[in-house]
């Protein structure tokens, strides 16, 4: 895989919006260190000039997703496991607990395909069960 690299990640959270995904397409860095990928893109806030960096790093159990800027968290998903974390966005804090149920990772020469299937709480309360696929790959020169 190259390191320049286009990253769409769709996500769909099932109880809510049933099978309208919100997508995002951006342009980022990859890079593989110690069997881990990691991918570097940064989020446009919609309505506002805000930018919001990401950082994705996977790895075969564990896929961590950190953002920093005007919005911020990082989560962890881990298959079988729940984490629990705090989602700082302009508007207020938010506890959010994450059971993940399923994690995927698909490797080719210039694709990595990564799938999440997960379980969403808001303050303890149960909100959605949810899906977020990632695919990054190589951009042409």
């Amino acid at each position: 895989m190259k390191k320049d690299v286009l990253v769409s990640i769709s996500g769909l959270q099932y109880e809510i919006d049933k099978d309208e995904p919100i997508e995002v397409i951006s342009v980022g860095q990859y890079y593989n260190k110690n069997d881990k990928h990691y991918i570097c893109y940064d989020e446009m806030l919609e309505d506002s000039d805000d930018v919001t960096s990401c950082t994705v790093k996977a790895a075969k159990e564990q896929i961590d997703i950190i953002k920093r800027g005007a919005n911020n968290v990082h989560m962890v998903f881990e298959t079988g496991q729940k984490n629990t974390t705090y989602y700082h966005t302009p508007y207020g804090d938010l506890q959010i607990g994450i059971y993940t149920t399923k994690i995927q990772i698909d490797e080719e020469e210039d694709k990595l395909l990564l799938l999440i299937n997960y379980g969403l709480d808001i303050n303890y309360n149960f909100v959605a069960d949810c899906q977020i696929q990632m695919k990054i790959t190589s951009r042409k020169q």
